[in-house]
């Protein structure tokens, strides 16, 4: 595909880089929106949010309006916290994010959905999260939960110590203190690695999970790509970060099950699968309960979900019709694959790909 970036098309309070794509060409239809044929759709809609997203949503965008080039779809990658904040404000018309609408957030007054009606999370990316390092003379590193968990807290302070030593015997560790980089941001993928080390470390890891890092150890960087550069230009480094980010940099193994689980699309998508969806939301509203205990061989649990947030009705009729023409897009196996080979994610299940698909026909 050809990407051709233009300017910003709306303005918000804080303004961030925006990712925007769109993309002129003639190919195919099918797939990209079966709401409406192409000659039916125009205008334009925002999207605020995931940074781990971004890839994919550059890859949408340009997909979504190659076939439907009267479109354009901005995205600025600002994290899920600023992405859910500024879609129930209404300045955004979708978010991405890495973890679903909180309980007090679906009783906000969402200001861009029809009075009396919320927002609704749309899994459309499963990702897993790496633990990306950059320390000199290893090119094998496998870790555990409460290795992680010590890593990140900053009770384990050096390469050598004993604890990764046990996990690595083979391995030329340096002793050498670990610099361990976290996100500065609110994060969905801070929550998603906090809960995994939370549910497999809780020994260790005495905080709660959440969305922002809870220790005031370590350094921290802002968004997926600031983790990733703090990671390269910082020797005996690590952090974590969407695997579609990490660029060049070494990912390390999980222990799952007793044994060194290799960090693979196909491998969270397993833990994905095992898990059911959060009880007491809307029919349409399809948050996930991540199972992060998951332990089947092959599986990696420190995954992420990733959402497309949307209202179940906007207020604006058009702009529904538009956002839910790109839902239908992101979620079908055109977007999915096209995810899948520029971002590396898992693509959905084929029974969480049909949920989806009916969640999305709901959309007003």
């Amino acid at each position: 595909m050809n990407f051709k970036r233009t300017g910003s098309i709306f303005a918000i309070a804080a303004v961030g880089t925006m990712l925007l794509a769109s993309c002129a060409g003639n190919e195919g239809g099918a797939g990209a929106g079966d709401s409406a044929s192409a000659s039916d759709l125009s205008g334009t809609i925002n999207g605020i949010g995931s940074s781990a997203q971004g890839t994919a949503e550059t890859t949408w965008a340009a997909g979504f309006q190659t076939a439907n080039p009267d479109v354009t779809v901005n995205y600025d990658p600002q994290g899920s916290g600023s992405g859910r904040t500024s879609f129930i404000s209404g300045a955004a018309d979708f978010a991405g994010s890495d973890a679903a609408l909180k309980d007090e957030e679906l009783a906000s007054e969402f200001a861009g959905c029809a009075p009396g009606t919320a927002g609704i999370d749309l899994p459309v990316y499963i990702s897993p999260i790496a633990l990306a390092y950059n320390v000199e003379g290893v090119d094998d590193l496998t870790l555990d939960a409460a290795t992680i968990a010590g890593i990140f807290k900053g009770t384990i302070t050096t390469w050598d110590d004993a604890a990764i030593e046990a996990l690595n015997p083979d391995a030329k560790l340096p002793s050498a203190s670990i610099t361990a980089i976290h996100r500065s941001d609110d994060s969905g993928t801070t929550q998603n690695f906090t809960e995994y080390v939370k549910a497999n470390a809780g020994d260790v890891w005495d905080a709660e999970s959440g969305q922002t890092f809870p220790y005031s150890t370590g350094d921290a960087a802002k968004g997926t790509s600031g983790v990733v550069d703090a990671i390269n230009n910082s020797t005996n480094s690590i952090g974590y970060a969407d695997e579609s980010g990490i660029g060049d940099l070494k990912a390390a193994k999980l222990m799952v099950g007793g044994e060194a689980s290799e960090l693979t699309a196909d491998g969270a998508s397993k833990a994905v699968a095992a898990s059911p969806l959060a009880e007491g939301r809307e029919t349409n509203d399809l948050a996930i309960k991540l199972d992060r205990t998951y332990d089947e061989a092959g599986s990696y649990p420190l995954v992420l979900v990733s959402y497309l947030i949307t209202c179940s009705e906007y207020a604006d009729s058009e702009k529904g019709a538009l956002v839910k023409a790109y839902a239908e897009y992101v979620a079908s196996d055109e977007g999915q694959k096209a995810a899948a080979e520029q971002a590396g994610s898992a693509p959905l299940s084929s029974d969480l790909a049909s949920k989806v698909a009916d969640a999305i026909a709901t959309i007003k």
